[in-house]
């Protein structure tokens, strides 16, 4: 194992932040996570538990803000199975050079809180 990261994320808190600041979404989530939290009715708790994933993806690296571009770090579903990542680009190369493999990712939110745990092996 290399690392464990666990993050919570504000679902209301971020909510504002996309409404203040709508190019959040395209610099922070690839194209099919915006489609995803885009096709529900609320798409906010879908979005703070995709970047809660992302931080607690760094933390699980040792990383802080900063370390890896968020837009690069990308959560993924295969249709019913549990969520994963896929890292592009140079954070594709930081996780390699860490010795990453693979990932486990469990992901739950509710209205209030989103909540990520990242286990990078």
């Amino acid at each position: 194992m290399i690392g464990i990261g666990v993050d919570l994320v504000d679902v209301d808190r971020f909510r504002r932040s996309l409404e203040r600041t709508p190019s959040l979404r395209d610099r922070l989530f690839r194209p099919a996570e915006r489609a995803y939290a885009d096709s529900h009715v609320d798409p906010a708790g879908r979005y703070a538990v995709r970047f809660a994933a992302k931080e607690a993806a760094l933390k699980a690296l040792g990383l802080g803000l900063g370390g890896m571009a968020m837009h690069d770090i990308e959560v993924v579903r295969d249709g019913l199975g549990p969520p994963s990542l896929v890292l592009h680009g140079e954070s594709a190369e930081v996780a390699r050079r860490a010795g990453v493999t693979r990932w486990l990712v469990t992901l739950s939110h509710t209205d209030t809180v989103a909540q990520a745990t990242v286990v990078a092996l």
